[in-house]
Formats: structure tokens, C-alpha cells, sequence
């Protein structure tokens, strides 16, 4: 894909995510959440909900257990990248000669934290349930696990591309299989498990793509 493609694609996705987040606030707003709390797209994301729960606190307690740890395997792999980034940082003593695809991933995961940090200041829409613990509902848009799952399993699929794919073409998509396999994982058990409305995921989704097309522009000269 070209450059400009690349531009293209990352302003449609821009474009997008900011639609959707005007949509949420603006459209179908209603008190259908916990402690009455405004909800967007409400008869959407209500109807969704009730295809698997009865009360407005249900949520399935072992998937939702299982998406978390799939969470901490996508930060391990950031930590491990974070590792080789370093590695080739006092190796190589100069930043400017630290590879740029790991440069590029590095401030790709900055930024996906630093989005994480916003929204959990910036509330679009609270949780459909208040987790174990809490009083209130807590933010709930993006959801913050799709979203990372979704940079960190993109970025794994494009350097393993940049890396492997000229020199073990088996391996490169072994890691790809795996990283897409993940990332669909966390998208299916986290909309299925009730701790999101339907249009947190989807905003994960949008989010992290429009990251990932980011990330393709720059990630190699």
C-alpha cells in the first residue's frame, strides 16, 4: 500500500472515531444505565445487552476473568519489546540508531496509554455494570482492553512482517495467525462478557485501527 493510501485510510478511521463518539453523545441518549447513569445509542446498546442478561448488573464473571489475562499477556509483549528497544539503545549507543520499526511501536503504545489516561477523564458513557468493589460506574468508553489488544496484536502482525516474512516466511505467519487469533479473542470476550455496552467496543475497534493506521506510516522509512 502506498503512502498516500496509508494517509487515506488513517483520516477515514480519524473520521470515523470522532463520528462515532458525536453519535454516542448526541443520539438515542437515555438514563438506561446503573444508577440511571446516560447512555447513548441506548435502545442499541440496551438491546444488545438483554441477548444475554436478565439484570442490568449481570456480566460473565469467567470470561471476564480470561480477557483480563489476555490484557496482561498484550502488555508482557509490550514489555518485551520495550526490552529489545533498550537492548539495541545501549548496544548501539545512539537512539537514532535503535531500529525505527521498534521506535515507531514504542510511541504508538505511549500514545495508546496516553488515550487511555483521556477517556478515563473525558467520560463518553460509564459501565453497564458496577464491578465488584465500586459504588458508582466506572468510564467504560473505549474499552481499554480491545483497544489495546487491537494495537498490540496489529503491531505484532507488522513486525513480524517487517522481520520475518523475507526470512522465515513459516514463522511470520505463525505470529500473525496468533496475534489476529488474540486480538478477535478479546473483541468476542469482552463484548460477550457484559462488562461494555456494545458501542465500547466499537469504539475500541475504531480507535486502535485508526492507531494502527497511523503506526503504517511511519513505522519504516
Amino acid at each position: 500500500m502506498s503512502k498516500s493510501s496509508k494517509i487515506k485510510l488513517f483520516v477515514t478511521f480519524l473520521v470515523l472515531t470522532v463520528a462515532w463518539m458525536v453519535i454516542i453523545k448526541s443520539v438515542d441518549v437515555a438514563n438506561s444505565g446503573p444508577n440511571n447513569t446516560e447512555i447513548g445509542l441506548s435502545s442499541v446498546n440496551t438491546g444488545f445487552r438483554e441477548l444475554f442478561f436478565d439484570k442490568i448488573n449481570d456480566y460473565f464473571e469467567q470470561l471476564y476473568k480470561i480477557t483480563e489475562y489476555l490484557g496482561y499477556l498484550a502488555l508482557l509483549i509490550c514489555g518485551c519489546l520495550g526490552c529489545v528497544g533498550l537492548y539495541q539503545l545501549i548496544k548501539r549507543k545512539s537512539l537514532l540508531k535503535v531500529d525505527r520499526p521498534i521506535i515507531a511501536t514504542g510511541i504508538l503504545y505511549v500514545i495508546t496509554i496516553g488515550l487511555y489516561v483521556l477517556f478515563e477523564k473525558v467520560i463518553i458513557n460509564f459501565r453497564p455494570v458496577i464491578m465488584e468493589g465500586e459504588t458508582e460506574p466506572e468510564a467504560s468508553f473505549p474499552s481499554s482492553h480491545t483497544m489495546l489488544i487491537i494495537v498490540v496484536m496489529g503491531s505484532v502482525v507488522i513486525l513480524a512482517s517487517y522481520y520475518f516474512k523475507q526470512k522465515n516466511a513459516v514463522l511470520c505467519g505463525m505470529l500473525q495467525a496468533i496475534a489476529v487469533f488474540l486480538a478477535v479473542a478479546m473483541i468476542v470476550g469482552r463484548l460477550v462478557c457484559g462488562v461494555h455496552w456494545l458501542t465500547d467496543i466499537v469504539g475500541g475497534v475504531l480507535i486502535s485501527l485508526t492507531l494502527l493506521s497511523l503506526y503504517s506510516i511511519f513505522y519504516k522509512k
